[in-house]
């Protein structure tokens, strides 16, 4: 069990500091039984909902923003109570148009967790940016709480483009106050030639700098919240353009243009919430740079190769217990090259470090992998991230989650658990028919027996490739000739030596699939009436459907 922790952190910035840092008006002090001098460590997303067991939880430092919830509403005193008991800074909660109860007033007043109101004309959005962004602004030391705070890693510009360019349907460059490129989607055609010039200079023309400020435009830009249009002529196509900022200060602007297709109808609307979410991501990285994003990431992928002196780096809980999900971007037999894949791996690292305090991730190639913390008594703490991925269709990505460990030096046998589950997958669906549909997410309890034989499997291929005999003669000759001898075995192997049912998977008369069968008997001796060739040929052929 984990005992509430019920000391204050001693380092870090004061709630009042960072009230003084974000925009005036955002947030009101209702109740502050201890003042406003109390450190904060952290600012997260708090569902009430969601069913937790108090023993666990533990929200020393934080500043807890109760979605939801109102000042006026009945759970609202069983709300601060629990933020109380676990620890937690303050508790932010909508105002809206009926003021606090007594009850929340006199439960404020005897806690220790100050009560805070947030006013109905701002977005939880943007109190969690404006609230991050203060924090990354007053804790010199990266170490003190700012792992984890955002569903992307917290300066990964790259990943943020991505993601914006999917709800803008369009193609995103992100730059800094000088029109210098910070970041730049994916792109899926050919861009249009003032794209191409300034990804490749890395930052706007000089000469279409000097020409958009003599128009104006970057006088509206810069002294407005809102989307700015720059629209289409005969040289460019149509551009969307929003400031990021943090207060009066700019931090640069997400561009938007046309992709190959129009922008989607709400474009305006998705880079307006854009420009807000950029916040801390913009302020991070003008802080601490694309070097601190990478070294983070390194530290996961060291705790993942069982380095356990990186977890004060990336803010994992010692002696907490965790399960690895990995979800990895496939497309058919090979991984996917396109953007598709890689574009749903961005949505879920965003997901998943948003899913509860203390997730991490990290990305490597076609892999995503999260590190997501249980509760106690907790089997599969990754089930809500695995929900999200079965949304996503099969051949896109496949993600497994591997088991619980206690101890974060177990957390590679987790990860190599939880890859099992994808290679699981993926040789599912390669053997299911043309238009055939399955899981593309699992846990590893779903597929134990399965993992379990791929482990087999591997210690046995060294072994496989080092001898011969019938079933390696049957597979050469299909490979040399393209006859279809070993796939006919193989699927009257797993139809339990059902030839209608292997005949109809394969999409041929029941008697071609006999003739097929007779004659790798007699041509190579492969006589599935003898147990030993049967067990030969099903290991045999699944090594063999593991290179094609």
């Amino acid at each position: 069990m984990h005992p509430i922790e019920t000391d204050r952190p001693e380092s870090g910035p004061t709630l009042a500091q960072l009230l003084a840092l974000i925009a005036a008006g955002t947030l009101d002090v209702v109740v502050a039984p201890q003042g406003t001098g109390v450190r904060v460590r952290d600012v997260v997303l708090h569902d009430p909902g969601e069913e937790r067991d108090e023993e666990a939880w533990a929200a020393t430092g934080m500043v807890l923003l109760a979605v939801g919830v109102e000042v006026a509403s009945p759970e609202a005193v069983d709300v601060l109570r629990a933020a109380d008991r676990a620890g937690a800074a303050a508790v932010v909660m909508r105002r809206g148009a009926r003021g606090p109860r007594a009850a929340l007033l006199e439960a404020a007043e005897r806690g220790r967790t100050a009560l805070l109101a947030r006013r109905p004309d701002q977005g939880w959005t943007e109190v969690l940016g404006r609230l991050r962004t203060a924090l990354v602004h007053s804790v010199p030391d990266r170490s003190a709480g700012m792992a984890g705070v955002d569903g992307l890693r917290l300066g990964d510009l790259s990943g943020l483009a991505n993601t914006v360019a999917d709800l803008v349907g369009g193609a995103i460059t992100i730059e800094d106050p000088q029109s210098r490129v910070l970041a730049y989607s994916r792109m899926d055609h050919e861009p249009d030639p003032m794209r191409r010039l300034t990804i490749l200079g890395q930052e706007v023309p000089r000469w279409r700098v000097t020409e958009l400020r003599e128009s104006g435009f970057f006088q509206a830009l810069w002294n407005t919240d809102d989307v700015v249009r720059l629209p289409a002529d005969d040289r460019y196509a149509e551009r969307l353009a929003v400031a990021v900022r943090h207060g009066s200060e700019v931090l640069g602007s997400i561009w938007a243009a046309t992709d190959g297709r129009p922008l989607a109808e709400d474009a305006v609307a998705a880079l307006r919430t854009a420009g807000r979410a950029a916040v801390p991501h913009l302020s991070h990285h003008r802080t601490w740079g694309r070097a601190a994003a990478w070294a983070r990431e390194g530290a996961v992928h060291a705790l993942l190769a069982g380095s356990t002196q990186a977890a004060h780096d990336v803010g994992i809980v010692r002696g907490r217990p965790y399960a690895v999900m990995v979800a990895e971007a496939y497309d058919g037999p090979e991984p996917a090259p396109g953007d598709v894949g890689q574009r749903v791996l961005d949505v879920l690292a965003l997901q998943a470090a948003a899913y509860r305090p203390g997730c991490v991730t990290a990305r490597s190639g076609q892999r995503l992998y999260a590190l997501v913390p249980a509760v106690d008594g907790e089997t599969d703490p990754a089930r809500t991230l695995l929900a999200t991925a079965r949304g996503v269709p099969r051949g896109v990505v496949y993600a497994g989650a591997g088991p619980v460990v206690a101890d974060l030096a177990e957390l590679p046998g987790s990860r190599d658990a939880a890859e099992l589950v994808v290679r699981v997958l993926r040789e599912r669906a390669a053997r299911l028919p043309a238009g055939g549909t399955g899981s593309a997410v699992a846990s590893y309890e779903e597929v134990a027996a399965e993992a379990a034989v791929l482990r087999l499997l591997d210690g046995v291929e060294p072994l496989w490739g080092a001898m011969e005999g019938p079933v390696h003669a049957m597979t050469a000759h299909d490979r040399a000739h393209g006859s279809r001898y070993g796939e006919s075995v193989a699927a009257h192997l797993d139809a339990f030596g059902d030839t209608a049912a292997a005949a109809r998977r394969l999409n041929v008369h029941p008697n071609t699939l006999r003739y097929r069968l007779r004659r790798a008997r007699d041509l190579f001796g492969v006589d599935l009436a003898d147990p030993a060739v049967r067990l030969l040929a099903d290991v045999g052929l699944r090594l063999d459907r593991r290179t094609g």
